[in-house]
């Protein structure tokens, strides 16, 4: 939402270092209930939890970018499964660190009298045995089924070996998953540090350790996609016999969901930085050696800054250096390198912190997100692109792999929506592959353009969208994906 003049989230940063009481508290932090956080439940007194962790929002009210309704619908409740829906990827501890008032208090877990006394006499013969049988009894049979069967499913499926020559150390990850991909695979190894984590629909299985000896930067990823067998290869860097693997890290052999795993990032170098229209640049970034990471078509990553000594966290949709027009082998399209197409904003902090970078410099960048599918793609006859702006980018990759990959596809029209003829992204390379590829078709809308302009004009709406969306046969397939401003997305999908 249009925020009010000093409201920016530089001014907010400078607020929360002003050292004026954002709690009401005075600097203590006290133990929250449910009951407690209920009553602060409006715009002028409102309380969220997050993760266990209890704050006073009220004054960053007018400094959220996505409007005061949007927080009020976590106002006196917890407000993580909401939080996470819209944006997980927020570094709201570090954004809201001066207004934390709490934590949530622990509920007391109730229990029938009997058994409680039975519990009782328990810890009074000293008998921990009896103790944790009569927990497990209070458990409700359809927990222990539940997590039973995800405990059988773990080890069913994940499970890992290594072995060792005189120059080599390779770690065997059996997923038993038959469609397993590199794109799935994400390997960092720096130093003597090792994350490798497999990617399974919204869940993960990590192998994350401290190497017994130092290894070189050289990673290699084998993968066996019919029995779902993944190799991580290592070279030692002194021809020494290892005893073990190496000390296991926090997170090391588990099996959950991603939500719950976090974000990880790694440093990379920027490379280059190219002039796409009068306020879009194309930022090139090398992944650290060491490192294997293929970001699938339809999913983003996350760009994390220090500014001001708060960090800010962005996501964006990597793009091809390129679109697949045959000419030539699209330069540094290697597995190597991440391609972002970015909309600098006059006003934007982050994006001004972005355009300052200086080749070489680095930026934290995260793991891949989403829940975009390719399979939604391969059975598609017509894909239909609605794009606004920047929405452009998850496109990018989008008509590449349809053109490129989907025997079935018949027709791919990419509709799109700018204010001017100066804001049209790579318009030249699409109006360039409409030529060379008779199944592709693109039509520029403009919301607001000069005299001279003979093309469509207006914004997204059931009469434009009745014109161009239509189907190649009355029984194919259609694929419509959707790209935009909030207000642009919405519309299009009613």
């Amino acid at each position: 939402v249009p925020l009010k003049p000093g409201r920016s989230l530089m001014d907010w940063i400078r607020l929360t270092k002003s050292g004026k009481d954002l709690t009401g508290l005075k600097g203590r932090l006290i133990e929250v209930t449910e009951d407690e956080l209920s009553k602060h439940n409006k715009k002028e007194d409102c309380w969220i939890c997050i993760r266990g962790f209890v704050y006073n929002v009220t004054p960053y009210m007018e400094y959220h970018p996505g409007g005061e309704d949007e927080l009020m619908k976590a106002a006196g409740t917890d407000g993580t499964d909401l939080f996470d829906q819209v944006h997980r990827w927020v570094n709201y501890e570090s954004m809201l660190k001066e207004c934390l008032v709490g934590r949530m208090a622990i509920k007391p877990i109730a229990a029938p009298k009997g058994e409680l006394q039975t519990l009782v006499f328990a810890v009074h013969a000293i008998d921990v045995s009896h103790v944790i049988f009569k927990i497990a009894v209070l458990i409700s049979v359809q927990c222990v089924k539940i997590i039973c069967f995800f405990s059988l499913l773990y080890f069913l499926f994940y499970s890992y070996d290594w072995f060792q020559t005189d120059s080599l150390i390779t770690i065997v990850i059996y997923t038993k998953q038959k469609d397993m991909n590199a794109e799935l695979v994400i390997v960092d190894c720096q130093d003597k540090q090792l994350r490798g984590e497999i990617i399974i629909d919204d869940h993960s299985y990590l192998v994350e350790l401290d190497l017994d000896h130092a290894v070189s930067e050289d990673v290699a990823v084998n993968i066996a996609e019919k029995v779902g067998k993944v190799e991580i290869i290592l070279n030692k860097k002194e021809n020494i016999h290892w005893k073990m693997l190496g000390q296991p890290q926090e997170g090391h052999n588990t099996f959950i969901k991603r939500t719950d795993r976090g974000l990880f990032y790694r440093k990379c170098k920027l490379v280059s930085k190219t002039e796409v229209t009068h306020d879009t640049k194309l930022f090139c970034l090398m992944l650290p050696k060491g490192t294997h990471l293929c970001v699938p078509t339809g999913q983003h990553v996350y760009l994390k800054q220090s500014i001001a000594g708060t960090e800010v966290v962005k996501p964006y949709t990597p793009v091809l250096p390129c679109l697949p027009l045959g000419f030539q082998e699209p330069p540094l399209h290697d597995g190597v390198h991440i391609y972002l197409m970015i909309k600098i904003y006059s006003h934007g902090l982050f994006t001004q912190a972005l355009d300052h970078l200086q080749i070489g410099d680095c930026i934290s960048v995260s793991n891949p997100e989403g829940n975009f599918k390719k399979s939604q793609v391969q059975t598609s006859e017509d894909l239909l692109l609605l794009a606004g702006g920047t929405g452009f980018t998850p496109m990018v990759k989008l008509l590449n792999f349809a053109l490129t990959e989907v025997s079935c596809v018949r027709t791919v029209k990419l509709i799109f929506f700018n204010k001017t003829e100066d804001d049209i992204l790579w318009r030249n390379q699409l109006e360039q592959l409409a030529l060379k590829d008779e199944r592709f078709e693109v039509q520029f809308i403009l919301s607001q353009p000069s005299k001279d302009w003979v093309g469509k004009q207006g914004k997204i709406s059931s009469s434009l969208l009745l014109e161009f969306v239509k189907r190649s046969r009355r029984d194919s397939k259609v694929l419509i994906c959707i790209c935009g401003p909030t207000p642009f997305t919405e519309q299009g999908v009613q």
